[in-house]
Parts: structure tokens; sequence; C-alpha cells
């Protein structure tokens, strides 16, 4: 990371700490596509949009309403990211690395990313929620690419664990006590925005990916990189293109992260109310 890329996350930090105090949340969550109103039910909360923060870019998608909120959920001190940025909004790699290390520096230790994404196989239909277990970065979009500041993280970063076991199977555990099915999966990294084609569909399927979006790979590099633990939960929102017999469209994502709210929210509360970080 070059000295300027370093002044902004210090500078970003500071802002941060201005608005919420020294003690910021060990634990972070950042919500995907349709899944904002989680933050909702945090107490004592306070908000501070992107726009204030240095690096941090507000999302022009709709369901990514760009706000950090701080706050206590089920007695637990905790970090909502309200949204993010994707490669696809033209964003350089390189700037979706500042949000996640400017956390690190205010003493975030874990990352639970949520997204929204296809099914690429008929047993994942829309409404499954998936723990991730791995991944297929297949677009080569990487925000580690660059200089390497090794106050950070390793030229080199292994990624053998890339998502957490533990934390993954406390969310299996959270699940399985508040009664919503899940599945786990690997997660394939596409950059978009169009959705794939059935010829690609075809061939992810056949490397072994079972859900594909457009974001979580770069946020679980970069967390990785800097020593955080990460989770991830996706909602399958449509069977992607060859399997689904409508066309795919933005629209049907945000109405299915609606009508699957509720789950969502349940597992999140369970997983959160076991406090045994």
């Amino acid at each position: 990371m070059n000295e300027d890329q370093s002044g902004l996350t210090d500078r970003a930090a500071a802002a941060i700490r201005t608005r919420f105090g020294d003690a910021f949340p060990k634990t972070v969550i950042v919500l995907g596509s349709g899944w904002g109103r989680f933050a909702e039910r945090l107490s004592n909360a306070a908000s501070m949009s992107y726009a204030d923060i240095p690096g941090f870019s507000r999302s022009t998608v709709a369901g990514h309403s760009g706000n950090l909120v701080v706050g206590n959920i089920v007695g637990l001190p905790l970090a909502v990211m309200q949204g993010r940025i994707h490669g696809y909004e033209g964003h350089l790699p390189q700037a979706l690395a500042g949000p996640i290390r400017t956390l690190r520096k205010l003493g975030a230790e874990r990352l639970i990313l949520t997204n929204a994404s296809g099914g690429l196989k008929r047993e994942l239909p829309a409404g499954t929620l998936v723990i991730i277990t791995d991944h297929i970065n297949f677009c080569g979009f990487n925000p580690l690419v660059g200089p390497n500041d090794e106050s950070i993280g390793p030229r080199f970063p292994d990624m053998s664990e890339a998502y957490d076991p533990e934390l993954c199977g406390r969310l299996a555990d959270a699940a399985r006590e508040a009664g919503v099915p899940v599945k786990t999966g690997v997660y394939l990294f596409t950059l978009g925005p169009n959705f794939e084609t059935p010829a690609e569909v075809r061939m992810f399927a056949a490397l072994g990916a079972d859900v594909v979006g457009m974001s979580t790979v770069p946020e679980c590099l970069v967390a990785r990189h800097c020593g955080m633990k990460v989770a991830a939960l996706s909602l399958v929102t449509n069977l992607a293109a060859g399997l689904s017999t409508t066309p795919l469209t933005h629209q049907e994502t945000l109405a299915t992260a609606t009508n699957s709210y509720e789950q969502v929210e349940a597992l999140l509360l369970k997983f959160l109310r076991k406090k045994q970080f």
C-alpha cells in the first residue's frame, strides 16, 4: 500500500473515531442487496454516511444505502455496513481494500459478509441460504494487486481457510437452532455487471461452484490479508441463466431478498447471541 493509500486509511479511521468514539466493535457485518434493514435492529445506534468517510465510496446500486452503523444487538457491540461498492461500478480493485483495512485499523477482528447470488444447481432455488465455505475468483479482480505493506499483511497471503471453519460452524449451529434451512457451498466471483450466460453457468458448475455473484471475494481477500476472520452467508435470489425459465433482473434479486428477510434475520440474531467470539 503506498503512502497516499495509507494516509487515506488513517484519515478514514480518524473520521470514524470522531463520530463513534475509540471503542469500535470487534465484529462487522456487511449487508448485501436487500439486507440493509438488519441495521434497524441495533439499539443505541449511530450512523455515518460513506460520503463522510475518506476513501469510502457510496454504491450506485439499488439496495445499497451506503451507511456505517454502530450500535448493540443482543448485548453485542456491532458495526454494520449498509451496502458495498462493486468492481463493475468502475472502482479500481484497490478502492475496495480501503474500507476493510480501515475497519481493521479500528480494531475489528471478524467480518461477516452477506450477498445475493444465483444458484448454479436446480437444488439451490431462489430463497436458499448458503454458508460459503470457499470461493473461486474467476475474473482475476484482486484488491491486493500493487505494492504490499508488510505491516498490514504478507505479500503472498495463504487462502487455505478463506472462510473461518469455526465461524462457519457457528453459522450452521445458529441456523439449526433457529429452524432456518441452510446449505453449504462454493461461491464463484464474476466481475459483472451482466448476468452470466447459460454456457458460463454450465462451466461454473463443472468447475465445482454452487452459487455465483459479483461481490464478497474482494472483501474476503483484503480481510484475510490483514488478519481478520471471515464468514459469509449467501441468499440465492434466482436460478442462474439456462436453469431459470424467466429473464434475470435486479428487481427479482431485491424482491427475493425482501421475501426471505425474516429467515435471514432469525439466523443472524441467533448467531450473534452465541457471543462466543
